[in-house]
């Protein structure tokens, strides 16, 4: 069921720092969520962020607060530049990631040459020099252990403070033992077989060494994944030229009023959202909606925060500043949908809250079963095989496997103009069998046109389409704005209409240069008592094929007949056959009557409509089909559409239509092209099978590893996995994840 958005609740972003895995996902999302007025908290653990819905004026500091109990660090996102200052903070975590690392492979490299591959001489443990020198090197290890991995360390105390276990425990566990045995080692070597006197510094330090870098490696390609974000906050302008007591000032964007007017030159972009009052241009509007072509804009038009003004200079007054513009609602839609779990992350959510502390008892009986039937010396292998049990049972990719997905999608999606607005409908979308469309604004224009203007009597075209253009100028009907539109795009010069009067249901009538003309249908002829003879059968015709005839009678004579239709869009044919070929069935469903609907139908290949069909039916139709087995998706863009938008399994909103039409959806297509719907299914698609990809391979790594570094293969093949390999091949799984969700990013749409 498509979720509704229209709640009293708001939303806040928090930054979080100091996550390290799945199980503090579950930490954050707990202590959010016992904060009283708080609705509902997701954790996003690829860009380390959480969205709150809460009650309207909740004390931000309580939740920070909440976070930092748990033993986190959280920050409020308010503004589009938080992105930026996130990116700072990341990029100085990965410099620290890096430089601990570093540090850690400058003690744990020499040390590994000279224990395994004696390029050094070291001296021997039991040994006075031996016990010396050890014992200086467990100092010089504990320091550089606390350095670099001092947050696992913490992390790990908090967590046993709060009765859960996480990444951090099971790294602080294998390294902390490591290092407690070897320096039991040096200092208890006289009571140990020669054969156990081996001490594991080496594994403690490079085992920090491959995480923290592993970890860098994963900050820095996870940074990418929020590249659309980036790029939509970049198309706002830092400052905007308004024009205050005559005088064009450059000021911040934050210093923007309503109701200000602001001047826009060639290729600058548009600061804020507005109604263009001044001028004519062209404007590139493809970042908000995928859409290549520019689009012109004259005075009354609306113009969009972000979008690149191309030609000529204008005036626009100011009516959407801040987070009410375009931009920012699509920034925020964005990331709350990044944030969002789709029912494979919740699925992954809840065996990673129970994965460590069966990690940390497999890890125990490991070393039980070693101590008790292991060969000589039984301590030390029972001792290294549960250490690297803890090391690489770590379930960073598990934790990682959905949520870099997600955002990875939703901003592919962005930046094709489908705005994603919950996880859920991602994953749905790719389920659909059966869509529906709404006809007029959705398949159609949503606009009527003047198909044709036919003149008889030896009256030209040109005139009939004057004086059906003076009568309706003003008129704020639709086919009325139509005519005059036709006339204007011919440049044809309009006379004053007087005496004009509107005849419900039928036309009306009006004086042009002290002639009285009649304009409307055919009942309105007939009515007046005018001949309509040799225009019935032609008004037939085009009624037949959907488009409404209107006569133009001139002194109580027919002299002409426009034609007029809502065209179809050039993108509907094209969409719906590829709907089709994906073998999704395609069903119209329409208020308008049965021969329109019904020739928009044959023109667009859809054998399946329904006509005259109210709001409320709409949502019957869709909830028919879905008692039928359908998995629908709703294609619509009016008032009249919201409840089956909001009915249909995926809703999905022409962001050309009404604002209760696109609350009421899960996606919305930024522009009117249907295409953008078989394209948004096919990213669903792809989506699910990374996803999957994703989890297969955390799951599967996990599944092979663990019973490898219990040592399975030791009776058989006399084989052992070092403690620091099992470090380095933790860390290679979860940047195994990051890059193949990266992969969605060129998805090619077809």
């Amino acid at each position: 069921m498509s979720s509704q958005s229209q709640s009293p609740h708001q939303t806040i972003q928090l930054s979080i720092s100091g996550m390290s895995c799945a199980g503090c996902v579950n930490s954050v999302e707990t202590a959010l969520n016992s904060v009283s007025d708080v609705v509902t908290a997701t954790v996003n653990f690829a860009d380390h962020t959480a969205s709150v819905s809460t009650q309207s004026g909740i004390d931000t500091g309580n939740l920070i607060k909440a976070v930092q109990d748990a033993g986190y660090e959280a920050a409020v996102m308010q503004g589009l530049d938080d992105l930026s200052e996130q990116e700072g903070l990341e990029e100085k975590h990965y410099q620290e990631l890096k430089k601990q690392a570093l540090i850690a492979a400058g003690a744990g490299i020499p040390l590994m040459l000279g224990t395994h591959l004696n390029l050094f001489s070291f001296p021997d443990l039991g040994t006075t020099s031996g016990t010396l020198f050890w014992l200086l090197i467990s100092v010089v290890t504990l320091a550089i252990m606390w350095f670099s991995g001092g947050h696992f360390y913490r992390g790990a105390i908090k967590a046993y403070h709060l009765r859960q276990a996480n990444m951090d425990t099971l790294i602080a566990l294998g390294t902390g033992a490591a290092w407690f045995y070897s320096t039991i080692v040096i200092v208890f070597s006289d009571w140990l077989p020669p054969i156990a006197r081996h001490a594991y510094f080496e594994a403690a330090v490079m085992i920090l060494a491959f995480i923290n870098f592993g970890q860098a490696l994963e900050v820095r390609a996870r940074g990418r994944t929020s590249s659309a974000i980036r790029q939509l906050i970049g198309l706002q302008p830092k400052t905007a030229r308004v024009v205050r007591n005559g005088e064009e000032l450059d000021v911040a964007i934050e210093q923007v009023g309503l109701e200000e007017t602001i001047r826009v030159r060639p290729g600058e972009k548009i600061p804020v959202d507005g109604e263009l009052i001044d001028g004519h241009s062209a404007i590139d509007e493809s970042m908000l909606t995928g859409e290549a072509i520019p689009i012109e804009k004259t005075v009354g038009d609306e113009v969009v925060g972000g979008s690149v003004n191309l030609t000529g200079s204008f005036l626009f007054k100011a009516t959407r500043i801040g987070r009410d513009t375009v931009l920012a609602q699509i920034v925020q839609s964005v990331r709350q949908a990044q944030s969002s779990k789709p029912e494979l992350a919740r699925l992954a959510d809840q065996i990673a809250a129970v994965f460590v502390p069966v990690v940390v008892v497999i890890a125990v009986l490991t070393f039980f079963i070693w101590l008790s039937i292991g060969p000589t010396p039984a301590i030390g292998y029972a001792f290294v095989t549960s250490m690297t049990v803890l090391v690489i049972a770590c379930p960073c990719a598990l934790g990682l496997a959905t949520p870099i997905s997600v955002m990875v999608a939703v901003g592919r999606a962005a930046q094709q103009g489908i705005l994603i607005r919950n996880g859920d409908a991602l994953q749905s979308a790719e389920k659909i069998t059966t869509v529906v469309l709404d006809k007029t604004g959705t398949i159609t224009e949503g606009r009527p046109e003047v198909n044709q203007v036919i003149a008889i009597d030896g009256v030209s075209e040109q005139h009939v389409l004057q004086m059906a253009a003076s009568i309706e100028q003003g008129s704020e009907h639709p086919l009325a704005l139509a005519i005059v539109k036709a006339a204007n795009n011919r440049q044809l010069d309009l006379s004053p209409a007087d005496n004009f009067q509107s005849i419900t249901g039928k036309g009306v009538q009006g004086t042009v240069n002290g002639l009285v003309y009649q304009l409307g249908n055919q009942a309105m002829m007939q009515q007046g008592g005018l001949n309509c003879g040799a225009m019935i059968e032609l008004m037939d015709q085009h009624a037949a094929i959907g488009q409404t005839p209107v006569l133009l009678a001139e002194q109580g004579t027919v002299i002409g007949m426009l034609t007029i239709a809502d065209p179809v869009k050039q993108s509907s044919v094209a969409a719906i056959k590829h709907l089709q070929n994906n073998g999704q069935r395609v069903m119209m469903v329409t208020g308008d009557h049965a021969v329109t609907a019904k020739s928009i139908a044959e023109q667009v290949g859809i054998d399946d409509f329904r006509a005259n069909v109210l709001p409320q039916d709409k949502a019957r139709t869709v909830r028919d089909l879905q008692q039928n087995g359908a998995n629908v998706g709703m294609v619509g863009d009016g008032i009249n559409d919201a409840p089956a938008l909001a009915q249909a399994d995926v809703g999905i909103a022409i962001g050309t239509g009404t604002d209760i039409a696109i609350e009421s959806a899960d996606v919305v297509i930024m522009q009117g092209s249907l295409q953008k719907v078989p394209d948004m299914i096919q990213l669903s698609a792809a989506t699910t099978k990374n996803i999957k990809q994703n989890l297969f391979m955390a799951f599967f790594y996990n599944v092979l590893a663990i019973p490898v570094a219990a040592g399975v293969l030791y009776p058989l093949i006399g084989m052992l996995l070092n403690p620091m390999i099992a470090g380095a091949a933790m860390a290679l799984s979860s940047l195994t994840v990051v890059w193949n969700a990266n992969r969605l990013r060129w998805k090619e749409l077809v």
